[in-house]
Parts: C-alpha cells; structure tokens; sequence
C-alpha cells in the first residue's frame, strides 16, 4: 500500500473569511459603474426592439402582418373606395382605406415577424421601451399612437457617405406639409368673410321699331303700235 500525499501547506482557521473580506475591500475601493435608472437612461444598441412604429401612409391593407403574427395581436379593418380614372376615358379602381390598425403588446412576443414580412415598409422597430400601463386594456395601441411611435425611430445607416435622405422620412415630411398647408387654407377660408353677390335684374324687353316699306313708282311703259287689220287697203 502506498501513503497518500500529504498537503503541502496548511490553512489556518479563518483564511477563507480573510480572502472574501480582501475582495470586498478592493471592490469598494473602485468607482461603481451602476447606472441608477430612471434617472440616467440606458444607453441602448441601434437593433434595440422596444415597440412598434406605423408608417400609414405606406400601409396598403395588405393583412400580410396580422396572418403571419404567430401570437395574432394584431387588428386591422378597412374598407374599399372607387377611385375616379387618373386620365378622360380611363376605368374606374378600387383601392383599400385603413380603418384601424392596432397592435395589442400584451400579446406581443417581439419576434419581428410582422416587420420583415411587410413588403411596403410601413412597419418599424423603436428604441421606446416605456410603455407600461397600469391597466392591461392600455397596452392595445391604436394607429394613432402607433403613428406617434414612428417619429422615435432611429434613422437607418447611410450606406455611403453622400447618400440621399430615405425615402420614408421624405414621405412622412411631404406628408406633414401638405397637411399643414391644408390646415391653414382652411383656416383662411373660414375667418374671410362670404361675398355678397348682387342680384341678377332681368333687362326689359325692346320692342323692334316697325319699318315702312319704301314707295316703289310704277316703270312708263310704250304704247304699242296699232297693227292693221288684214281687211283694211293699204
């Protein structure tokens, strides 16, 4: 039989508490990297998925999001308007009109499906992650909201340095605009005040003055000459 190895060293009672307290000490010593929230915000990663952002405006009612949505959290309803022909003698279109979009993120597992399915690119991840609500109803968020959501989202990378502005916040400011303009057309509209158009007068019949036919003198005319009857002597 062989003897096992002895230890090398020994430990002397209350070594292992020296060696935990040491570390605390070192660690209390160096400056604390906890962020305290909510007063300093996080600094979150560009990919970060908070909520859903809706671009309306790129939205054609296609219900590819809401049949591709595995928890099935989203509401849509629309409805269908005629469109009168672009050019004289065209046929008339029918277009889709979104009623309502909803997205319910008490359902909502992030997974992105709904995003890289939309063809159109009216779907957007924000950074925006305070969202909680006291009541559970609140966490159904209408288009609206989901409209508001869309101006947190970040702006996508330029691919090169001298890249035009995208397209989507090309739209959304043309969009804006054109809405503000009407806004104050109206506006003007409704402080001028209404013309007052004069009445039309009817203009009194004229009578046509009669006209006498001019005096026509009879043409002279020459006697004819008396013929001699076949029984008189020359």
């Amino acid at each position: 039989m062989t003897a096992s190895p002895q230890p090398s060293g020994r430990s002397f009672p209350g070594s292992g508490l020296a060696k935990g307290l040491a570390v605390t000490l070192r660690t209390m010593t160096k400056k604390t990297v906890t962020a305290q929230y909510p007063e300093t915000q996080p600094d979150l990663p560009p990919r970060t998925r908070g909520v859903i952002g809706l671009f309306e405006e790129n939205c054609t009612v296609c219900m590819l999001c809401a049949r591709e949505c595995p928890d099935w959290c989203i509401y849509i309803d629309s409805h269908k308007e005629t469109v009168p022909p672009a050019a004289p003698g065209g046929r008339e279109r029918s277009r889709n009109v979104l009623d309502r979009f909803a997205i319910d993120f008490s359902l909502c597992m992030y997974c992105g499906i709904c995003i890289e399915v939309c063809p159109f690119d009216a779907l957007f991840w924000s950074p925006e992650f305070e969202y909680a609500e006291t009541d559970i109803r609140d966490l159904t968020h209408e288009r609206d909201k989901l409209r508001d959501w869309m101006w947190t989202v970040p702006a996508p990378p330029a691919l090169v340095p001298a890249a035009e502005e995208p397209k989507e916040y090309a739209a959304a400011r043309k969009s804006a605009d054109r809405t503000a303009a009407q806004q104050a057309a109206e506006a003007v509209t409704a402080a001028r005040p209404e013309p007052t158009r004069p009445e039309p007068t009817r203009p009194e019949p004229t009578r046509p003055e009669p006209t006498r036919p001019e005096p026509t003198r009879p043409e002279p005319t020459q006697p004819k000459p008396d013929r001699p009857e076949d029984g008189d002597a020359r």
